[in-house]
């Protein structure tokens, strides 16, 4: 008998099936990934399973027991946790606070209880965290491991872990698998979502693979058929190639120059001290980091978001330093943010509006003080097609396309006008292997072109295959330049991107 079973779950949403008739079940200890493209039905499945959402058919049996849940209350008294991307945790309280948020709890609250079973639950899954910590002064593999204690301390049988190592250092991914084999070894089982098909296969006993919301199949991470072209396969429905052609460029003079750059965040607190490169033309050059190392910061501070309050920027020997973003827009510099709804488009308006954004003011766009909106089609028309983007028209609004979609809409407005610089952020963060491949290739081909691309990341794999040289960055300050990222091991990156010098790992 599973520990899960969910049988003929069926789920629509004004009309779209999200999920259809999907048989999902797992075994007591083990650890089950779910895998499949953007809009599989994946999130659906497992907001299903911790009561966010209610089916509208079907059936969840945990431990052999037929349940009905109306809430993550009721899930999470039936021993199914969750731990989303995004750590639901209040940052302005403690450790020991969070635990026990929406618990029923005595009056006076017995906080030496508390902090004793989180102490005693720290040891048990080797999950090292001070309870007594505000959430806010944890690193963010402090807070993951305050996230998972939280469901824990609420007897979790079951832990669903939503891309667990999207915002980790190889280290600290190392040290999260070692606790969750240590938790399927106490009884436990793990749903692991995941896009990173290497983890999927070194770190899985099963798959379930989800194609546009059925089940596509379920196999045996460890068994020889199993690969990551099969899965891919199953996700697809077609072969997908994982090898990436990055051919050799001969690199230009330099078009982009950072010297010396500090800026403040939001709190007034120093966000980057003293960061200097140099990108020349045709170079990727790539950052990579922990999330919440100056990363934002650095594209804001370069892109006229944030005031610079030392140093410069030059675009081809020009100050540009503190100028407006369209002062760098009309000298070639465009820039793909994080947050492609929330910065990188106005999703209330449609797909033509949106392809205009970055050059509406330039004819033939623009007519006199009036945008040519015919024009305007025709220009979205191109980024459809160049770029593969899926959409029913060029006045379907943006908020009703998928993540990849977005992207590549986004990605093909940015490069229409062939930048001199481009800075990505997180480029496939979130995105399917169809996706992803396609994005990384559009980069590789800019550069190709003579475009000089700034790309930051969370993903080393990324970084190492895209990146001709790589910059660690902690606490806002750059650790080092990689000159030959694909030489350096990457638990030597790692400890970089922990706060090591490079002079401290060569």
């Amino acid at each position: 008998m599973p520990l899960v079973e969910m049988k003929r779950i069926t789920k629509r949403f004004s009309g779209v099936v999200a999920n259809s008739n999907v048989d999902f079940s797992v075994e007591y200890g083990e650890v089950h990934a779910l895998l499949g493209e953007n809009g599989a039905g994946k999130s659906t499945l497992m907001n299903i399973l911790y009561g966010l959402y209610h089916p509208d058919s079907g059936e969840i049996y945990i431990d052999g027991v037929k349940r009905v849940f109306r809430s993550p209350s009721d899930a999470i008294l039936s021993g199914v946790g969750m731990v989303h991307q995004h750590f639901m945790l209040v940052e302005t309280q403690t450790v020991w606070e969070n635990m026990i948020l929406g618990m029923k709890m005595p009056f006076v609250l017995p906080k030496k209880q508390i902090i004793k079973k989180i102490a005693e639950l720290s040891e048990k899954y080797n999950l090292k965290v001070n309870p007594l910590s505000n959430v806010w002064q944890l690193s963010i593999g402090e807070q993951q491991r305050a996230a998972v204690l939280q469901m824990l301390y609420r007897n979790a049988k079951v832990l669903i872990l939503d891309e667990p190592t999207a915002v980790l250092t190889p280290q600290e991914s190392k040290e999260l698998f070692v606790t969750i084999r240590n938790m399927t070894a106490l009884g436990h089982s793990v749903i692991f979502i995941s896009h990173k098909m290497n983890e999927v296969m070194n770190e899985t006993d099963r798959v379930t693979v989800l194609r546009k919301g059925e089940t596509a199949g379920t196999v045996n991470t460890k068994s020889p058929d199993t690969s990551q072209e099969l899965l891919s396969e199953m996700m697809m429905g077609r072969k997908v190639s994982f090898d990436i052609n990055k051919p050799k460029r001969d690199l230009g003079k330099v078009v982009f120059d950072v010297n010396s750059i500090c800026a403040s965040n939001d709190r007034g607190g120093a966000a980057l001290k003293n960061i200097s490169f140099r990108i020349r033309k045709s170079e990727i050059f790539g950052v990579a980091g922990v999330a919440g190392n100056g990363q934002l910061e650095l594209c804001e501070a370069i892109y006229g978001l944030r005031v610079a309050v030392s140093g410069y920027v030059k675009i081809n020997e020009k100050d540009l330093t503190n100028a407006s973003a369209r002062a760098l827009m009309d000298c070639g510099v465009h820039y793909i943010p994080a947050d492609r709804r929330s910065t990188g488009m106005v999703t209330a308006l449609d797909v033509k509006s949106n392809s205009i954004l970055t050059d509406y003011w330039i004819p033939p766009i623009s007519s006199g003080n009036s945008i040519n909106w015919k024009e305007a089609g025709n220009q979205a028309k191109s980024i459809i097609e160049q770029f593969n983007v899926s959409t029913p028209s060029v006045n379907t609004a943006v908020k009703n396309l998928s993540g990849g979609n977005l992207q590549k809409l986004m990605l093909g407005r940015e490069l229409s006008n062939s930048p001199e610089v481009l800075i990505v952020m997180h480029p496939t963060w979130g995105l399917d292997v169809s996706a992803t491949r396609y994005i990384r290739e559009r980069i590789i081909s800019a550069s190709e072109t003579g475009t000089a691309v700034l790309l930051i990341s969370e993903d080393i794999e990324e970084l190492l295959a895209l990146s001709d040289r790589l910059a660690i960055i902690f606490k806002g300050e750059f650790m080092g330049i990689i000159a030959d990222p694909k030489s350096m091991p990457i638990e030597k990156i790692g400890l970089m991107m922990a706060g090591t010098h490079i002079s401290e790992v060569l």
